[in-house]
Parts: structure tokens; sequence; C-alpha cells
């Protein structure tokens, strides 16, 4: 878009114009055009992508991904086969010596097509049965018993009284009360 503006620049179209034209903010045609007069086309030109850099080279992304596909299990993780983004980020600190936050982990799971999971957070002593049991024969006494339906409302508000209200009031006597 930057090079369309210089065209346009070029054209002696004003940056007004070019902000209509390109669907651009006033100020960034009017930076761009500041940009042109200073250094002309190469001023506008594109210098990649923002933001920091890959901190790990194409063979090592190569062999991150490598890792990832063989699963977590190959790796340590055997209590089950999810891959979170903290886990990828301490593999490639125990692959690769290289620091990742897991924000940065995370970007990198998505760019190999890899969506961090969330493990189900169980003591590796949890006995199933006892669990079950528990639920059966105390739950049920602990748990105090719910509403009947036809005790309960869709609506929170409590309906107005009428005590007090002007009997020339919009609506007075309009409805007669519930009982």
């Amino acid at each position: 878009m930057r090079m369309q503006a210089a065209e346009l620049f070029e054209q002696k179209i004003k940056p007004s114009e070019l902000a209509r034209r390109l669907r651009v903010s006033r100020k960034s045609a009017y930076q761009w055009h500041q940009l042109w007069r200073d250094g002309g086309a190469q001023a506008l030109a594109s210098r990649g992508a923002s933001g920091s850099r890959c901190r790990l080279s194409l063979r090592c992304l190569e062999k991150l991904a490598a890792y990832l596909e063989q699963g977590p299990a190959a790796h340590g993780w055997v209590e089950d086969q999810v891959w979170t983004a903290a886990r990828v980020a301490t593999l490639i600190g125990r692959k690769f010596h290289v620091s990742y936050s897991v924000s940065g982990a995370t970007r990198l799971m998505h760019r190999f097509g890899f969506s961090p999971q969330v493990p189900a957070r169980r003591v590796a002593e949890r006995d199933e049965t006892a669990v079950t049991a528990w639920k059966e024969a105390t739950w049920a006494e602990v748990k105090e018993p719910g509403r009947p339906a036809e005790a309960t409302s869709a609506s929170r508000t409590k309906r107005a009284s009428p005590v007090g209200r002007p009997t020339d009031a919009p609506g007075a006597g309009a409805a007669a009360p519930r009982s």
C-alpha cells in the first residue's frame, strides 16, 4: 500500500485525497508524504515483519516440528498425550538451550499447526473407586436440596408495590393487583 502511496504522491495527489483513495487515516497519509518527500519511494518500502525475531534457526525449527510430531510421551510426559505451551517451552529449553515464554511457545505451536491443550489436573494416586463411592454415599447427604421448579422465576425483579403510588399516575388502576 505504501508503494501505491509513493506512485500517487509522484502524480501530485495530496495526502488527504490519498487517505480517501487508499482508505487509510489522514495521519498515516501525511506521515507517508513526509517520508516520501525526505527519501522518495525507497523511504516507503517495507522493512519486513515487525516484532522480535524467532530465536530458533530454521534447522532448529525443523527439529522442533519433528519433536512435536513424536508426541509428549517421547519426551518424558507420559501421564497424557497433550502438548501444552509450558511443555513446549520446556522442550525448547532442554533441546536447544533457548528460553521461550509460554506465549512465545504458543505462537510457535500455532506456526506448526498445533494448538496448546490444557491437561486434566488429577493426582497421580487418585483412587477412582473411592471417589465414586464417596459421591454416592456422602455427597447425597451433604448436598442441599434445590428449590422445587414451581418456586423459581425467570425474573429477578420484584413486583412494584401499589402503596404510595399517585392515583393519577400513568397506568394507575390499569391492572388489578395479583393475589
